[in-house]
């Protein structure tokens, strides 16, 4: 079966790209790990790595064409392989998915923050068409500036596009400011964007100097902001596991800044720019969300960092007051600028004022980064894919001395793991040794006896584990189906099959097949609750439950029933070696329609699993027991293996599900009929 490849996104504000070159074309053999293309994103130009083998059989568009993110952009797969049904299903999500958007787009304003303010006693339509605010008149004293809340006075439904709030002028003054924002009639959208302050009467500006400022989402425009990216599809937050650079180093594009802890695996985010570290948002540790500020990375003395982290800090102050007048359905209130009394001067005019709300503007266009990158890779950069890269450093190798192997003499992972010799074990020490077993004493101080605990920080992977198997087991109604399987046959067979497959197979494997074959038999069983209806999927993607120290994550073997016995070994062994080793790429741990779950290799007899969503399924799978059973001339011993399966009774109905497991029954009992 083809893989599709769909445009990713390279960069946490990244939203299309434009393909700068092919590296392969339609009909080239394509590698893991292989350059497929260059995408030019909205910071940088960056490589785009192959992660299936398989043949070149369709691209998106041609070289200087733009995608959006998640379009199709390639598919590979088998030699000659029909791909035109793919070509038209992702064509049509695309359609689907642009019409959604330009349907919430018509429903919604792009305005956050209203503007004309309230005259004295007037009434607001908005909400009850009466003002929030008392109908006091916005002025001060002439001692001392007050500052006032302006309620807009916008008819009810209204929306209004303005960004920042215009006061009213008092009465006989004269502004400097020959911009003027009109009254708004009901349902008409107003384009005002500029401030202008209130001033006592008869009082005259000091200057009429535009101050720039960045404004809400223009923080994330910028090229020196680096924000938390989203690395899994459910990641709502990460924990920085560790930081690779220290503010004031000198960072590079393809440099590792930090390790990311997400819901699903730890990853490493490589910088996109050149420049220097002059910001962090979170220490080691401390958990980040998604599109808050990461990091900030540029040309020092040429960024206002403390600027920029107080426009974020403003935002998000006004991202929650506008969340709260939303919830509580009142008109919500703008930024505020004082009103100054009768012979002071405006604070526009004070080089204080004017220093502390300067900052950086964001101009649109190409960032000038992009350029010296360019040339940088171009001139002395070793060409070698990320992973090789780390890998080289990990192992201390100068990757300079490596020949590459790959497309244009290019570093890739087989050139690293064929460069390093291997280490003896025996001169480590036990506690060197990967994966040896370590043994703890008795803490120092402790006593025979006493009493004592120790609090361990959940990390975020046990965090999301607890949140999302919680809302399986209390809101999805479980009900449980168990079946003895006789395995005589089945360990027969996998004897004879091992004795000529080159991936030794084993009985998770056997199990996967079968289920995969069941499924297609049973659509019912590969479904997902959706609320108003029930999504059954044509393709059937087996996830395989593996622990790790962290937790437990969900590789996922795709296709599964078009694979044959040694491939679903081949690629169920590399997942689970990347899972332990969080290796493990979000395509690998992501989109799963039917979970299993083994522990018999723990000599568990059975067990019950949580259904992992949005699956409807989950098969819990017991050790292989030899008991004694009658047989036709007397007694004898039979090898059988126990199966639960946990269904969610939204979706699967209880004879489903039986019907479903007795179709596993008669491929494990049958395993030639798996080879048909």
């Amino acid at each position: 079966m083809a893989d599709v490849i769909l445009m990713p996104r390279l960069s946490d504000t990244m939203t299309e790209g434009v393909i700068a070159e092919w590296h392969k074309k339609v009909g080239d053999i394509v590698k893991k790990g292989d350059l497929l293309a260059e995408v030019e994103t909205d910071k940088a130009t960056m490589e785009l790595e192959s992660y299936k083998d398989g043949t070149l059989l369709h691209i998106g568009i041609d070289k200087g064409g733009k995608l959006q993110v998640n379009d199709l952009l390639a598919i590979i797969g088998a030699p000659g392989e029909d791909v035109s049904a793919l070509i038209k299903q992702n064509s049509g999500k695309q359609s689907a998915i642009g019409s959604k958007q330009s349907a919430v787009g018509s429903r919604q304003s792009s305005a956050s923050i209203v503007t004309p303010s309230v005259a004295e006693g007037q009434q607001s339509a908005v909400g009850s068409k009466q003002s929030a605010v008392s109908s006091q008149q916005p002025g001060v004293s002439s001692e001392q500036p007050a500052t006032s809340i302006v309620t807009p006075s916008v008819a009810e439904g209204q929306q209004s596009a303005a960004k920042i709030v215009i006061p009213s002028v008092a009465e006989g003054q004269q502004s400097a400011t020959s911009i003027v924002t009109p009254s708004v009639p009901e349902g008409q959208q107003s384009a005002a964007k500029i401030v202008t302050p209130s001033v006592a009467e008869g009082q005259q500006p000091a200057t009429s100097l535009v101050t720039p400022s960045v404004a809400e989402g223009d923080i994330s425009k910028m090229e020196e902001v680096v924000l938390m990216p989203r690395l899994s599809d459910t990641m709502e937050e990460g924990v920085i596991a560790t930081w690779h650079k220290n503010i004031g180093d000198t960072v590079k594009k393809g440099d590792v800044l930090a390790e990311i802890e997400t819901d699903k695996a730890t990853m490493e985010l490589e910088s996109y720019k050149n420049g220097k570290l002059l910001y962090i948002g979170a220490q080691k540790g401390e958990k980040i969300p998604v599109n808050a500020l990461l990091c900030i990375i540029g040309e020092e003395g040429k960024v206002d960092v403390n600027a920029i982290v107080a426009a974020v800090g403003r935002n998000q102050s006004a991202v929650g007051s506008r969340q709260s007048a939303t919830s509580n359905q009142q008109p919500a209130t703008s930024i505020v600028t004082p009103s100054v009394a009768e012979g002071k001067q405006s604070a526009v005019g004070s080089p204080q004022s004017v220093t502390s709300i300067v900052t950086p503007s964001v101009v649109e266009g190409p960032s000038v980064a992009e350029g010296q990158q360019t040339s940088t890779q171009e001139n002395g950069r070793p060409k070698a894919s990320p992973l090789a890269k780390k890998l080289a450093a990990e192992k201390g190798i100068d990757i300079r001395e490596i020949p590459g192997s790959g497309d244009g003499g290019r570093i890739i992972k087989a050139d690293i793991d064929n460069y390093q010799p291997k280490q003896k074990q025996a001169d480590k020490k036990p506690d060197e040794i990967p994966g040896a077993p370590k043994f703890s004493s008795l803490a120092e101080g402790s006593m025979v006896g006493e009493e004592g605990y120790t609090d361990i920080s959940n990390s975020q992977i046990r965090n999301i584990i607890a949140k999302r198997l919680a809302e399986s087991k209390f809101g999805a109604p479980h009900f449980y189906l168990t079946m003895e399987i006789n395995m005589d046959n089945a360990i027969s067979a996998r004897a004879q099959l091992n004795e000529v497959s080159p991936v030794k197979i084993s009985f998770n494997d056997l199990v996967v097949k079968a289920a995969a074959l069941a499924l297609r038999q049973h659509p019912a069983v590969n479904a997902s609750w959706m609320g108003a209806s029930i999504r059954r999927y044509h393709h059937i993607h087996i996830g395989i439950a593996v622990a790790i120290e962290d937790g437990l994550i969900v590789p996922v073997v795709r296709f599964a029933d078009q694979k044959s016995l040694p491939q679903i070994a081949a690629e169920s062994k590399e997942l689970s070696g990347k899972a332990r080793n969080k290796k493990l790429q979000p395509n690998e741990f992501s989109g799963n329609t039917f979970t299993i779950s083994n522990l018999g290799m723990m000599d568990i007899d059975e067990f019950t699993a949580i259904i992992n969503p949005p699956d409807s399924c989950i098969m819990a799978v017991g050790r292989i027991k030899e008991v004694v059973v009658r047989k036709a001339d007397g007694f004898g011993t039979s090898n059988i293996m126990k199966i639960t399966l946990s269904c969610d009774h939204r979706s699967v109905d209880g004879a489903t599900g039986a019907a479903f497991l007795q179709t596993f029954k008669k491929y494990m009992e049958n395993p030639v009929m798996m080879l048909l």
